[in-house]
Order: C-alpha cells, then sequence, then structure tokens
C-alpha cells in the first residue's frame, strides 16, 4: 500500500495536479488574509477622504477583496504555466469560480435581481474556464480521462456531471411544467376545489413517473439485470401494502364521483361528524367533541355511510316527546311549534310539524320534526333548546310531563297455607 501510494505520488500528472490544488485554495486563504486587514482600513479612509465622505458597505468591499486577490494569483500561476491537463482543469476552475463570484456580486451591487445576478455569474464562470483552457476541449478530455472502473463499466467524471446535469434538469423542467399546469388548472372554470386539487396531483404523479422514466433512458441504465429482484421486491410490495393501495384508489374514487366531499356531514359506525379533509390514506372526520376519526378510504366504500349533506344540507330532526292523558291536545300541539320556530336555527321553510305517533304507557308519545341547514354545528344543542322552551311554557300552560308509574302488589304466605294476603 505504501509503494502504491508512493508510485502515485512520483506520477507527474498527479504532482502538478496537487501543486494546482494547493495554489488555488492558497489563492483563496490569501484573499481572505488581505480582505480582513484591508477591507476595514479601506472603508474607514473612503469614509474620512473620499468624495462626499460617504460610507462604504463592509461585508461587500471585503468580497471584492478576498476575490480579486485570489484572481490574480490564480492568473500569475496560469502565465507560469502547466504542461499536464488534470492541473490546467483545476486552476481553471479555480479562476472561473473568482470571476463568477465577482461578477455575481458586481451585478448584486448593482441592484440586478438575484436569479439574473446567478445567470451572469454562471455565464463568466464558463466563460473564463473556456479562456484559460482555450477550449471546451480539453475540459471534456480532462474529465472523461478521470475515473474509475468498476466490473465491466467504467465511471468517469464526466458521466457523473452529465448525471447530474440530466437530473437537474428534469427536475426543474418537471417543476415547471406541474407548476403552468397546476396554475392553467386553477383558472378552467367548471370545477370546484377539489376537482382541481386531485386533478393536479394525477398530473404531478405522471409527470413525476414520465420524468423518472426519461432519465433512466438518458442516463442509459440498464435495469435487466435487475428483472428478477425487482419482480420478487415488487410482489412483497404488493402483498405488504395492499390496503394502502387500495386506500389510495378509494381515495381517488371518492374525490372522482364526489360522494363524500370536505364539508359533508356523515355517519359511519358510531362516528358522526364532518369530513375535514380525504387524504392519501384516510378521511379525517372532526365529531362535535372536537375529536379527530381517521377513517380509512376503503372503509367509506365498502360500509355503509350516512351523507347527511349529499344532494342537499337540510336535515330533519325527529325529538320525542309524552304528555298525559288530560291534557288539551291543540294547545299542546301549538305550544310545541311555538317553542320550534322560536329557535334560532330551525328553518322556517320547510316549517315545524308535529305528529301523534301513538297512545303510550304513560300518555300521548309525540313527534316534534323540525329542520336545520347547518348540521355540522351539531344536532343535539337544537334537541335542548327546544326541550328547555318547550318546558317552559307547558310550565306557564300548566301542563305537565307525565311520570312512570308502578303498582307494586305484596303477597304474603300465612302460617298454615297458601292463600296470599294483600
Amino acid at each position: 500500500m505504501d509503494f502504491f501510494l508512493l508510485s502515485s505520488l512520483a506520477d507527474a500528472a498527479i504532482q502538478q495536479a496537487l501543486l494546482a490544488m494547493l495554489v488555488s485554495i492558497a489563492a483563496f486563504g490569501l484573499g481572505q488574509m488581505v480582505s480582513r486587514k484591508l477591507g476595514p482600513a479601506l472603508v474607514r479612509w473612503w469614509k474620512a477622504h473620499g468624495p462626499g465622505k460617504g460610507e462604504l458597505p463592509v461585508r461587500p468591499i471585503c468580497t471584492v477583496l478576498r476575490l480579486s486577490v485570489a484572481l490574480l494569483i490564480l492568473m500569475v500561476a496560469t502565465a507560469i504555466g502547466f504542461e499536464e491537463l488534470s492541473a490546467q482543469i483545476i486552476l481553471a476552475v479555480a479562476t472561473g469560480v473568482a470571476v463568477g463570484l465577482l461578477v455575481h456580486r458586481f451585478a448584486r451591487s448593482a441592484g440586478t435581481g438575484r436569479v439574473i445576478a446567478t445567470l451572469l455569474g454562471l455565464v463568466a464562470f464558463v466563460a473564463a474556464i473556456a479562456g484559460v483552457l482555450r477550449g471546451f476541449a480539453p475540459l471534456l478530455e480532462g474529465l472523461n480521462a478521470a475515473g474509475f472502473s468498476v466490473g465491466s463499466r467504467r465511471v468517469t467524471l464526466l458521466g457523473v456531471l452529465n448525471g447530474l446535469l440530466v437530473v437537474a434538469l428534469l427536475f426543474i423542467g418537471t417543476r415547471l411544467a406541474i407548476r403552468l399546469i397546476g396554475r392553467s388548472i386553477d383558472q378552467a372554470g367548471g370545477l370546484d376545489r377539489y376537482q382541481r386539487v386531485l386533478i393536479q396531483k394525477l398530473v404531478a404523479a405522471a409527470f413525476v413517473v414520465v420524468a423518472i422514466l426519461m432519465g433512466i433512458d438518458l442516463l442509459g441504465i440498464d435495469l435487466t439485470a435487475l428483472a428478477v429482484f425487482s419482480g420478487a421486491f415488487g410482489l412483497a410490495v404488493g402483498f405488504g401494502l395492499q390496503k394502502t393501495f387500495g386506500n389510495m384508489l378509494s381515495g381517488l374514487i371518492l374525490l372522482m364521483d364526489r360522494s363524500i366531499k370536505p364539508g359533508d356531514v356523515i355517519v359511519v359506525g358510531d362516528s358522526f361528524g364532518w369530513v375535514n379533509k380525504i387524504g392519501v390514506r384516510a378521511v379525517s372526520v372532526i365529531t362535535r367533541d372536537g375529536k379527530e376519526h381517521l377513517i380509512p378510504n376503503e372503509l367509506l366504500m365498502t360500509e355503509r355511510v350516512e351523507n347527511w349533506s349529499f344532494s342537499s344540507r337540510d336535515v330533519r330532526i325527529r325529538i320525542a316527546l309524552t304528555l298525559p292523558y288530560a291534557t288539551d291536545l291543540d294547545l299542546a300541539e301549538q305550544l310545541m311549534i311555538q317553542a320550534a320556530t322560536e329557535s334560532p336555527r330551525v328553518l322556517a321553510v320547510p316549517g315545524p310539524n308535529v305528529w301523534l305517533r301513538s297512545f303510550g304507557e304513560r300518555g300521548f308519545d309525540y313527534d316534534i320534526l323540525v329542520w336545520i341547514r347547518d348540521p355540522e354545528q351539531g344536532v343535539g344543542n337544537v334537541q335542548s333548546d327546544i326541550l328547555r322552551r318547550l318546558w317552559r311554557l307547558l310550565q306557564e300552560n300548566a301542563i305537565s310531563i307525565p311520570l312512570p308509574q308502578r303498582e307494586v302488589h305484596l303477597h304474603a304466605r300465612s302460617e298454615g297455607g297458601n292463600a296470599p294476603r294483600r
């Protein structure tokens, strides 16, 4: 190992590359030292003797000094000349970095926007590298020569940079396309908010899949060697995530057919509340107690669901009541209608109604029927408000609520016989 390292260091190309790297690091280091010493002093001198005696910002001045000193040292090193291509590429890249950062700093100081300043810096970076190397051919040749072999394939620095560039361009292009199409969908008429969100998600997923397939094709990745492994892995994932994919598809179906929408009031089993959102895996239902129930999407597709606001938000509430047989029915029904009408959440059209349901054990069994338009605000509070108003009206009119009555018969056996006593 030591012999291999010594023999590698003895190579002229490696020696010059190391020397060029040390020169580049030293150039930026000396620039940092000079900027720390001369920057504040130059600002103080300008403040005391400059035209108008205005103030200069310290940080931009120090940045310009650091990059200028580094660029000067790199230009001197480039003029001296390095025979090996690797050393020339290192000095060219370092020079390009210094020039690009200087152009970016001057552009920002001149009031140019961040995006424009970054583009100008990139152009200056590429132009500086091309100027130092007298064209891009030496750069591409050096990047292609730097690499290592893995089995039958050779990994080069040019290939790695090419792959990174392809991934970056596909990522930026996909993001821009998704954003543009998303804006077009938002401006499209005839779609509600939830349908637009669904279409945007489907379009985004389609663009991501297309971008991945294009990236695999452009990079020349061979997936045939992974065919067996990917098949077994896909089968395992399919069985393991069967419920997950079922819930995802169910969520898409719910959004498409709009049978359940955010804001609907639904009843699923023992869960009653309004739909907060429809997620990828579950539907969020918030109850009147403030609890959030996460119901799997697949359950909403297979189980019985009561949607109180599917076709209309009007919901009828049934309130049971029992009055004694001695009650004046006309007066009692009038009081029940009055109590229901005075409740603020009860609709006037259709108005409250009263039904005599049966003759019960304790008296007349009635149902008070009222309609509301905001079931997400609860139904128990409406029933409580109507019953409280009705209780006051019944007391004012001397009408009582029948209490349960039971007759209890006590039987006792005599000492000499079986005759009961009452």
